[in-house]
């Protein structure tokens, strides 16, 4: 589904915003940590203080409600020539335990060295099942990005 080019490019940046709407198709959105395996995007769920207990985090209740979901990596440039985007939509599960909970947690740990310091085994990974995606834009990578 993601072409050559698409995948380079999400694999370079490092900050998504996930999109997340509850039942009442009210939208909710968030930077998050991701890193993408064949036809998913996980998102880490991290120990970094929260209002509240993590089962309580407003995209979490949002997957629960509503498991429609976008998400947008992008890259500025002062150099317009140089803008570009990626957009993921698909549906979004969130994943407690097993195999594909385990083996997102140490894909993310790979991509983003603060979160091997951190005990997220027990932290809830959401995974996005990518159905359809866009991208607009220069996607091309270089000693500049």
């Amino acid at each position: 589904m993601l072409s050559g080019p698409e995948r380079r490019f999400l694999a370079h940046q490092r900050i998504a915003r996930l999109a997340t709407a509850d039942r009442r198709a009210v939208p909710h959105v968030v930077p998050v940590c991701f890193a993408i395996a064949e036809s998913s995007l996980y998102v880490a769920i991290d120990e970094k203080p929260k209002r509240g207990p993590v089962t309580g985090l407003k995209r979490l209740r949002n997957i629960a409600e509503n498991p429609t979901v976008a998400v947008v990596v992008d890259r500025y440039e002062e150099d317009w020539a140089r803008l570009g985007w990626v957009m993921l939509r698909g549906h979004a599960e969130i994943l407690h335990d097993g195999q594909e909970h385990r083996d997102a947690q140490a894909l993310l740990r790979s991509r983003y060295p603060q979160l091997r310091a951190m005990q997220i085994a027990t932290y809830p990974v959401i995974a996005v099942r990518i159905e359809r995606t866009t991208s607009w834009g220069s996607l091309a990578i270089d000693a500049t990005s």
